[in-house]
């Protein structure tokens, strides 16, 4: 790439242009042919100066200003890149003498950020030489009207340059203090036993899951003629990636403060898709790439300037929100150990002279995160005797939105499915969600009395909603209803296992006792009766939970 190609890739992403206060002066002055000047070094490493005027510079003791005199452009060159731009923002038509263009530059509200930077692209186009300066040292320009821009490859991951600055050099020593801000990047998963974004939530396998990605712009950016981001967005290898495209909505708002409430969040698990007040559905003007692989996708927006209606509202920042349907596959990690991690950058334009129509002309914001994790339930029909695993058990198992276990592992809203135990007396709940199963015994074992009613196995997450994924401290709690018992549970592999106790029919003639008001009280009493333990058994299990920090 050639240095004019990288130079209109330039360096920003906001603004300040930083106009040193002077006079024009007809006369002429003597002064030192050459100026110092500094660009202060918080901001990027490196910088490009483009000389627009030559002038004597001097200091005026009395007015604390500097006077430029004998102006002249500094090149035709220049000249006929810079004149256009000045008669388009108002100079006189048949003005055309450097003096006089310093005059209007130097009047009260001419150099505004967006001339500034139209100044720049022009003399980048043109093919206009430059001198480099290295941030925080001083540096020896002739003197004159300079144009400072942050040099595009001293732009690193997270860093920001500068709208152009002008700058007038000569006299004493020049100072520039160069303001920049970056964009921001943060993912969320709906957790739908809250209703709420957070940064880890739980899950069944194949049910929907929605994320959402929600980019900040700062406000000033006012350089920019247009201005659109992309997500890139890396999914674990427990996401499922068939629906990403398909679901995509895409939202914007004016503003950078306020928060990402662009659609609605259900208990049900879904996210709406009818914007908010104050939020514009862009969808239409956004394109989402799937990797091949299935692991990556980029979103790319429109220009969020037309989408807001215009520089003026986009000079007050916005706020970009991405929602995506990603649910965990047979695929996924079970357990807080590993989790199913998704996370995302945002890639954001390095400079108003940036050439956005490739990736180049963009850099990018660290990374954030959010994870998914999930649960694995088995449960082993056994003898109430001797713990012996049962085959031949028919058990009815729900979910807490009513769906019916299948004997393929899916979830039905067929009454009439059921599971049966294997020889190993095991029926597998494989990748569930936090909530409350129902298990119906349709038809014990031979020899078996199977009890009657339904029972309860309750498992309860918390200490998913935290503001980053590292400092999760998850806690798992399982309980159950006799004869439902729980044996063992992993935190870290998420594997819970439960015994559902069967007693033989010679030692229970009428099953269990029916309940007469307090059923917890009346089933202890039962079970008492028979040797069998508490009724509800109730394990805890605590595992500092998430990922660590890259």
């Amino acid at each position: 790439m050639s240095r004019l190609n990288r130079r209109l890739l330039a360096a920003t992403t906001i603004i300040m242009v930083a106009i040193l206060s002077f006079a024009i002066a007809p006369g002429t002055a003597h002064a030192a042919d050459t100026g110092a000047i500094t660009v202060d070094g918080t901001v990027v490493t490196r910088y490009d100066a483009y000389q627009l005027l030559s002038a004597t510079v001097v200091d005026d003791a009395d007015t604390d200003q500097k006077v430029a005199t004998d102006v002249t452009w500094a090149n035709d060159t220049v000249r006929q890149a810079v004149l256009p731009m000045l008669h388009d923002a108002g100079l006189g038509s048949t003005v055309s003498t450097a003096q006089s263009a310093a005059e209007w530059m130097n009047a009260d509200g001419h150099m505004t950020t967006t001339l500034t930077a139209k100044l720049a692209r022009a003399i980048c186009k043109a093919g206009v030489p430059s001198v480099a300066l290295n941030a925080g040292t001083a540096a020896e320009l002739p003197c004159g009207y300079w144009l400072i821009v942050a040099d595009d490859d001293a732009i690193a991951q997270g860093e920001a340059g500068t709208a152009p600055i002008m700058a007038l050099v000569g006299g004493s020593a020049v100072a520039v203090k160069p303001k920049a801000a970056t964009p921001k990047v943060q993912k969320h998963v709906l957790e739908d036993s809250t209703a709420a974004w957070q940064k880890a939530a739980d899950a069944t396998v194949a049910d929907d899951l929605y994320w959402r990605l929600s980019a900040t712009v700062p406000a000033g950016l006012a350089a920019y003629d247009t201005y659109a981001v992309r997500f890139v967005d890396t999914m674990g290898a427990g996401l499922d990636p068939s629906k990403v495209a398909a679901s995509m909505r895409v939202y914007v708002a004016a503003g950078a403060g306020g928060g990402f409430d662009a659609v609605s969040a259900g208990k049900d698990g879904r996210a709406g898709t009818e914007p908010a007040k104050g939020w514009t559905d862009i969808t239409a003007q956004c394109a989402t790439k799937v990797a091949a692989d299935g692991k990556t996708f980029t979103v790319r927006t429109g220009d969020l300037i037309a989408a807001l209606g215009g520089a003026d509202a986009f000079t007050a920042g916005a706020r970009v929100v991405a929602v995506y349907n990603a649910p965990l596959s047979s695929a996924c990690n079970h357990g807080i150990a590993k989790g199913n991690p998704n996370e995302v950058y945002l890639r954001y334009p390095r400079s108003p002279l940036a050439d956005q129509s490739g990736d180049a002309g963009f850099t990018r914001t660290p990374s954030d995160d959010a994870c998914a994790y999930t649960w694995g339930l088995s449960l082993i029909k056994r003898s109430s005797s001797d713990d012996k695993p049962l085959a031949g058990a028919k058990l009815r198992i729900i979910d807490d939105r009513g769906r019916i276990l299948t004997t393929d592992g899916s979830w039905s809203t067929d009454a009439d499915a059921c599971v049966t135990t294997g020889a190993d007396g095991h029926v597998e709940l494989t990748g569930v969600d936090a909530g409350v199963y129902t298990v119906e015994e349709i038809a014990a074992p031979k020899g078996y009395t199977a009890f009657e009613g339904k029972r309860t196995v309750t498992v309860t997450s918390e200490g998913l909603d935290v503001k980053q994924v590292a400092a999760a401290k998850s806690k798992v709690t399982v309980s159950a209803e006799s004869p439902l018992r729980v044996d063992t549970a992993d935190a870290g592999t998420g594997s819970i296992e439960l015994s559902v106790l069967n007693t033989p029919s010679k030692e229970v003639s009428r099953g269990f006792m029916p309940s007469t008001g307090d059923r917890t009280l009346v089933l202890v009493a039962a079970l008492a009766a028979i040797g069998v333990a508490a009724i509800v058994v109730a394990l805890v299990i605590r595992r500092g939970g998430g990922r660590r920090e890259k």
